[in-house]
């Protein structure tokens, strides 16, 4: 059984709930937690940016239907808003922003770069950690979004040792790399904010893939590790004595430095039990595992997954002068994350454990990680794929039509009604809420929202059915492959209003 179903029974949710507005929805951590979001059924809006062969909605769409073929369910979908956290206004229109106003009341600040060096003041990490969270910052206060989950990060200790409280934020600590001080800057940017009502921070170590089925879609810390010695080591046959082409391979580390390595599933388990708990609003969360791992274990699990014999600990900070050609192509490619291999401070977790102690962190052990390192490396360390997924019916595609006479309408129309949600489920699905004047449908609006009388819930190949006429409404009732929830009229007056949505003009 996943984390997650440990979550959702006890704390579904309402239909009738506002939007939170979710960013970095399309890294590991975001994919995750819209995952986990969705199941619990919370409305969820993402801001992504497309990219250069993808728009925003078909990259959502491929990630979702990758959960879908993994968890044998379909998912609802969220509202996706094309934009991007390094432009003003996030980069939406004035159609979202209004939509966001209207129907969103929190957001989860997830995005953020992983860059540890910034080659300048205005390059990454600096641009999205503190350029796109001041743009989240600007963007609460103008639409009156005053409640704010921001993702930091357990390393805002910097270089701190000893115990470092939840409760602590800038100490004078000294920093180690660009990464820390932007996120660091982030954190205290979003604390001086005085418009907020509420503030919750997560403190997540470093994420690690699935705990249990090792999956992972980004490479860093750990990974990168990982990464370069089977890269480098493809090259090599071990000889007789094990080593790597006959050569040692010195460490210039202890043997004894601890790093907080935490499973994303966990990660975003607590942090959506978190958000779906009201109790557990306006607190910092250390998400950490209680008992970090050593260098010494990581050394040995590269060992059994990587092949990476006879690597040698001679102690921190020391810098061997005699460098062999593998030594000089390991230090070459690792010393980017040079930074990274010291020793952890001991984080303080009691807001954790108060707020989730049904979820305890599953033990990060030798077994975990070597099963983590063979899963990456069996795989060749793939990248998500860069072309959308070829859909049999786009749902969005086909009520365009609809949502363009929305657009047209005046905002919030109060000679109009929402009176039902459509909400369908698998790859090119969406959620909608249908405007409706006397009995005649005017438009359709992204998401299901709180002035919904009822909700429509449907499979997406139900609805392409119902619009090529392979099924009937009545039929589509009467088999449970459609399912009204909600009162407020009778049934026959909420399938009239679906029969006009079906009944549109099909582009050939």
């Amino acid at each position: 059984m996943g984390l997650i179903n440990l979550l959702i029974p006890s704390c579904m949710v309402e239909f009738t709930m506002k939007h939170v507005l979710l960013t970095g929805a399309t890294g590991l951590l975001g994919n995750y937690l819209l995952r986990d979001l969705l199941q619990a059924g919370q409305p969820v809006a993402v801001l992504v940016r497309p990219t250069r062969k993808m728009s925003a909605r078909q990259r959502v769409e491929q990630f979702l239907t990758g959960w879908e073929q993994t968890l044998h369910q379909r998912l609802p979908r969220p509202v996706v808003l094309e934009g991007d956290i390094s432009q003003p206004d996030l980069g939406l229109d004035g159609h979202s922003i209004r939509w966001v106003a209207e129907y969103c009341d929190r957001i989860i600040h997830n995005a953020a770069s992983l860059q540890f060096h910034a080659t300048s003041s205005q390059g990454e990490p600096w641009a999205s950690n503190v350029g796109g969270t001041t743009h989240m910052l600007e963007f609460c206060k103008s639409t009156q979004i005053r409640q704010l989950f921001h993702v930091s990060t357990a390393y805002v200790a910097g270089l701190r040792s000893g115990r470092v409280l939840e409760s602590e934020v800038d100490v004078g600590q000294a920093m180690s790399n660009d990464y820390e001080r932007s996120k660091l800057d982030a954190e205290k940017l979003i604390r001086e904010a005085d418009f907020l009502d509420n503030l919750t921070v997560f403190r997540p170590g470093i994420i690690i893939g699935d705990s249990v089925t090792g999956f992972t879609t980004t490479y860093h810390g750990f990974y990168a590790a990982l990464q370069l010695v089977h890269t480098i080591l493809k090259g090599w046959i071990p000889n007789e004595t094990g080593l790597i082409g006959g050569q040692h391979v010195r460490l210039n580390l202890g043997g004894d430095e601890t790093k907080h390595l935490v499973p994303v599933d966990w990660v975003s388990a607590v942090m959506a039990h978190v958000i779906l708990s009201p109790e557990c609003h306006g607190k910092t969360y250390h998400l950490v595992p209680q008992h970090p791992v050593t260098t010494r274990l990581i050394r040995d699990v590269m060992e059994e997954s990587a092949r990476f014999y006879g690597p040698t600990f001679i102690g921190s900070g020391s810098h061997p002068d005699d460098l062999s050609e593998l030594e000089a192509l390991f230090y070459d490619h690792i010393r980017i994350y040079n930074s990274y291999w010291r020793m952890d401070p001991e984080f303080d977790r009691t807001n954790v454990l108060a707020a989730a102690p049904h979820l305890p962190c599953p033990a990060v052990d030798r077994n975990m990680l070597v099963r983590l390192a063979r899963v990456a490396i069996e795989a060749d360390f793939p990248t998500p794929a860069k072309k959308p997924l070829d859909l049999e019916f786009d749902a969005d595609e086909y009520l365009q039509p609809l949502q363009e006479q929305a657009r047209g309408l005046h905002w919030n129309n109060e000679a109009s009604q929402r009176l039902l949600g459509l909400d369908v489920r698998g790859p090119g699905g969406g959620q909608w809420q249908l405007i409706v004047r006397d009995q005649q449908v005017l438009g359709a609006e992204l998401g299901v929202h709180a002035e919904a009388h009822a909700v429509c819930r449907l499979n997406v190949e139900t609805l392409a059915d119902l619009i090529q006429g392979r099924t009937s409404m009545t039929d589509a009732f009467d088999r449970g492959a459609a399912v009204i929830e909600g009162n407020g009229r009778t049934i026959a007056e909420y399938q009239e209003l679906l029969e006009q949505v079906v009944s549109l003009p099909v582009n050939q």
